[in-house]
């Protein structure tokens, strides 16, 4: 089990991107959740098997129709037991 933390710039607020991520976390088995920030950045924290985590990212580099990615931050953290979903806040 792997968490990591992501910081997307670029459009990302506006074009679906939260529950882009909220739907591919969710097809991979991962649990975390993603928001917006007042930087027009969109900040995620997900977590669940290396292989998945690796897979959520390379969909991400793609983004919704409407998104334009610049560029993702990664940080790996320790892994936490209290989720059960990935959330949109």
């Amino acid at each position: 089990m792997k968490r990591t933390h992501l910081i997307i710039s670029g459009r990302v607020q506006g074009v679906g991107f939260r529950y882009f991520c909220m739907e591919q976390a969710e097809g991979l088995g991962l649990t975390g959740y993603a928001r917006n920030q007042t930087d027009g950045t969109v900040e995620v924290e997900a977590q669940g098997a290396e292989d998945k985590l690796e897979e959520f990212i390379r969909a991400l580099h793609e983004g919704p129709r409407l998104a334009q990615i610049t560029e993702i931050q990664r940080e790996d953290r320790p892994a936490v037991s209290r989720e059960t979903e990935f959330e949109v806040r």
